[in-house]
């Protein structure tokens, strides 16, 4: 157990539904998106051989390069699918939280392919722009045309989600980004079609590499952050501390820890130094209620110290080794 905590507990799963203190309600898998995940994969790797296809037939540098990404993306929807799955098993022996940290595995390994995505995006581009070839303008706007509804529909299959659970986000930002490069596709095209610059291909796909890039660098560091078991974005842990050390008999708290579970949940773990003793079950269930309600601080475990001198918690900042 994380931080030597391994006393009296309390947790929480949604905002108004509060278990005993002495009992762990397991039941913190975030909200399915099965069905979402079923058709995006589906709908999307359908479209990648489609636009294989005519990226040969158009020999379009713009089209292959976003057939590239939308195959990284259906691997990325995979993984992210497979995670929220495993995030909804209980706990085992060997495995005591669950697998709910797998969402930030597969947050992560969807950065991680749109990075390598653009990298290939990139390179190819870069070797176009050395040697400019013919493309068929009409093909690449009608395919890329049907990516920008394909993958916008997709995406908003998973807007719902995307705030509250990083595995979520990574795979909405996938097909916004897949959306935004089928519609830079779209407009290479026509630019295309009207000037003749053939150059303008691989530089669109450039610029829309780039842009993919910052929007994946946040998905990155967000997912590295948790992984590293970093505080959840958003979470002030000097509102808790604060919140904590004001409990009435309170009189000092340490071995503070927050972290992240998985994607949609945070724990806590802390010791409290309250002389006048143990409160009862019912009070420490409603201080777990109020750092959920408070905080969204969902599975919380507290140890209750009464501050004794011949007993010096071992993990008291002077006392840590």
């Amino acid at each position: 157990m994380r931080g030597g905590t391994r006393d009296h507990a309390g947790s929480a799963r949604h905002k108004h539904h509060h278990p005993h203190a002495h009992g762990h309600d397991h039941d913190h898998a975030p909200a399915s998106f099965s069905r979402a995940f079923a058709i995006g994969i589906v709908v999307n790797f359908g479209f990648v051989v489609a636009e294989c296809v005519y990226g040969v037939v158009a020999n379009s540098m713009a089209l292959l390069a976003d057939a590239g990404h939308n195959f990284g993306d259906v691997l990325g929807l995979a993984a992210a699918w497979a995670a929220s799955i495993l995030a909804r098993r209980i706990p085992t022996r060997r495995y005591t939280y669950g697998l709910r940290s797998t969402t930030i595995l597969a947050a992560l390994s969807n950065a991680v392919l749109l990075l390598v995505a653009v990298g290939a995006i990139g390179v190819e581009a870069i070797q176009r722009l050395l040697h400019p070839a013919p493309v068929a303008e009409l093909t690449v706007i009608v395919v890329s045309s049907i990516g920008v509804v394909v993958n916008g529909i997709t995406a908003l299959l998973f807007m719902s989600g995307r705030k509250d659970d990083l595995n979520i986000h990574g795979a909405f930002l996938h097909m916004v980004s897949d959306a935004a490069v089928s519609l830079g596709v779209v407009i290479a095209g026509f630019v295309i079609l009207s000037t003749g610059w053939l150059w303008l291909d691989p530089a669109v796909s450039l610029g829309i590499a780039a842009i993919i890039f910052l929007a994946t660098w946040r998905l990155l560091r967000g997912s590295v952050n948790l992984a590293l078991d970093a505080l959840p974005q958003g979470m002030e842990p000097a509102a808790v501390r604060r919140y904590l050390v004001d409990l009435p008999d309170v009189e000092k708290m340490h071995d503070l820890h927050i972290w992240a579970m998985g994607t949609t949940e945070t724990a806590l773990t802390c010791h409290l130094v309250m002389p006048t003793g143990h409160p009862d079950d019912a009070r420490i269930a409603q201080i777990a209620a109020e750092l959920n309600d408070r905080f969204g601080i969902a599975h919380v475990t507290i140890q209750v110290e009464t501050g004794d001198p011949d007993s010096v918690c071992v993990l008291v900042p002077d006392h840590v080794v």
